[in-house]
């Protein structure tokens, strides 16, 4: 598949820096256009409209959320605890993209949230693969939701609010799967 154009790039990057700095109705195709450097006819020539602009940002989450998987599945310490340990937002491409989503997806976008669900959906199963407890595998998702949720706020990320460190909660993890004693 051939790469896009960088003024496409750009593009999609100004749409999520944009949701992600302030949010869904903020992010109008005059702003994105603004922000990327680019003239609005040369953003109407790679995105018609916002649905094709929110498209292409859900695609490339999606894509991000694929090599996640890949890493994820891969680690030597295992599903749970790669989960967890890279549940804390980061600034990376991965975590603005999610959290541009996110902000789509509470403005109502049905394709934002078809695919924080698929991509949660796919989390899961890998955890489930290596904690065969429903149960467990779902609180240990739920770990890395709260801690992702926490750490992407303004403010002390959740070591600081609650008093627990990354490492301690990675030995929950250890216990809730029955690696630990």
């Amino acid at each position: 598949m051939p790469r896009p154009p960088k003024a496409r790039e750009a593009l999609v990057a100004a749409y999520r820096d944009l949701l992600v700095s302030e949010g869904e109705r903020a992010a109008t195709m005059d702003a994105v256009a603004a922000r990327a450097g680019v003239s609005k006819g040369g953003l109407l020539y790679h995105f018609k409209s916002k649905d094709a602009l929110a498209d292409a940002l859900l695609a490339a989450l999606h894509e991000a959320a694929s090599a996640d998987r890949e890493l994820m599945a891969a680690d030597p310490d295992g599903p749970s605890r790669y989960f967890v340990r890279t549940s804390v937002n980061s600034g990376t491409d991965m975590d603005a993209l999610f959290v541009a989503a996110v902000r789509l997806a509470q403005a109502g976008h049905v394709g934002a949230l078809a695919a924080l669900e698929e991509i949660d959906a796919a989390w899961l199963e890998l955890i489930r693969r290596e904690v065969p407890d429903p149960a467990v595998a779902t609180a240990v998702m739920l770990m890395g939701e709260g801690l992702y949720h926490y750490s992407s706020l303004a403010g002390s990320w959740p070591e600081k609010a609650f008093g627990t460190s990354l490492e301690e909660l990675l030995a929950v993890v250890d216990r809730l799967s029955g690696r630990g004693g």
